[in-house]
């Protein structure tokens, strides 16, 4: 298959990404929580399209190490930028908030924070313990940085044990420069090849609709086969401003059927694929 024109789409986004506007209780009561505890979350920071679905189920998926991140991904709506402080405080208030959500299964992030000697692992392994303690019998997904390739600071997150382990690989190879200019593809494999041997169980993600081509995607794929990923999402790329990168192909649901067999085909033992589709949702299917 050859690779699409990389000419931008203009026209109106199809109806299979059309989504529902926040409402309803849960998502009040979400909404109060996230603001009485003074979080950031991924949903709002990154421009979810499901939003409101998930805070309409009353979950919400954290963004812990502030709203700052130090890396400049051209796909990505968080504010880049040199953070200027560490909050040590917030595994708490993220712990206390997700009792009070009263779910079962919960979702942290977090920006980069190349600043930091560890890379916030340091924090990241207080959150989850924190989350042990106050919130027991919940449990966790944490979508991970590569901590810049820093095995021991991925050591910190084996050590504390949460249920499962994401980190994203987002596109394929060759469209690595342009979309996540400060990553690595190999490096990001090696990240969850140590998850792997540490007994964690492994997710990743990619986003299409970028230019990449079919078989591009499925050598990514056994790429995160070769390093043992249990879990995949597929999602199609939605540009959060004009600054952002430009929309290269609206990719038909069919088309995202396909990945799912093709995914599970290959081991997977889970794969969320679908146009709306981002790396925590139905995330509570992926535990087990």
């Amino acid at each position: 298959m050859e690779p699409v024109t990389e000419t931008p789409l203009r026209q109106r986004k199809p109806p299979w990404l059309r989504v529902k506007l926040p409402t309803g209780e849960n998502y009040r009561k979400v909404r109060a929580l996230v603001d009485q505890y003074k979080l950031h979350t991924i949903c709002e920071s990154g421009n979810c399209p499901n939003m409101g679905e998930c805070w309409g189920a009353g979950t919400a998926t954290f963004m812990i190490l502030g709203n700052i991140c130090t890396r400049s991904c051209g796909f990505c709506a968080v504010q880049t930028g040199l953070p200027t402080e560490l909050d040590l405080a917030e595994p708490e208030r993220v712990a206390e908030a997700i009792k009070r959500m009263g779910v079962k299964h919960a979702v942290i992030t977090s920006v980069n924070r190349d600043e930091l000697r560890d890379g916030g692992a340091s924090v990241w392994a207080a959150t989850v313990l924190a989350v042990r303690r106050i919130a027991p019998g919940v449990t966790l997904e944490t979508l991970i940085p590569d901590f810049k390739g820093m095995l021991s600071s991925v050591d910190r997150i084996i050590e504390v044990a949460p249920e499962v382990v994401s980190h994203n690989m987002e596109t394929v190879p060759r469209l690595y420069r342009r979309v996540r200019p400060q990553a690595k593809y190999e490096r990001s494999l090696s990240v969850l090849h140590h998850l792997k041997q540490g007994g964690m169980r492994t997710k990743s993600g990619i986003m299409v609709g970028l230019g990449e081509t079919r078989n591009e995607v499925l050598a990514v794929m056994d790429d995160l086969r070769s390093v043992g990923c249990d879990v995949l999402t597929i999602g199609q790329y939605l540009q959060p401003t004009r600054n952002h990168l430009d929309i290269i192909e609206w990719i038909h649901p069919d088309v995202f059927k396909d990945y799912e067999e093709e995914g599970l085909r290959r081991g997977f033992l889970y794969v969320e694929s679908g146009p709306l589709v981002r790396s925590s949702y139905h995330a509570e299917r992926h535990v087990h």
